[in-house]
C-alpha cells in the first residue's frame, strides 16, 4: 500500500507523454502539377489547398523531395485551389 501514491505518479506520467499531442513538422510542403508549395502554417481549405483522398499517394512532405512524407501511407493527394500560393 506504501507504493501506491509512487505507481500513481508513474503512470500519470507515462499517460501524459503517450497520448500528449506529436507535434508537426516545422515546414509542410505540397507537391501538384511538377511545382512545390511551401504551405508551412497554412490551414486546408477552398483558397489554399485540400489533402483529396487518393490511394498510395501522400499530401504533405518535411521537405521539398517525396521521400519525407509527414504522414506516410496516409493514401490522401495534396491539391492547390485556385487561388495563389507561394512556390
Amino acid at each position: 500500500m506504501s507504493k501506491l501514491p509512487l505507481l500513481a505518479f508513474v503512470l500519470a506520467a507515462f499517460a501524459a507523454v503517450a497520448f500528449s499531442p506529436k507535434e508537426l513538422p516545422s515546414n509542410q510542403y505540397g507537391f501538384d502539377n511538377g511545382v512545390w508549395y511551401n504551405v508551412t502554417g497554412q490551414i486546408p481549405g477552398s483558397h489554399t489547398y485540400n489533402c483529396n483522398e487518393l490511394e498510395n499517394s501522400d499530401c504533405l512532405y518535411a521537405s521539398p523531395d517525396t521521400s519525407t512524407p509527414i504522414n506516410p501511407g496516409e493514401d490522401r493527394e495534396f491539391v492547390k485551389m485556385p487561388a495563389a500560393l507561394p512556390q
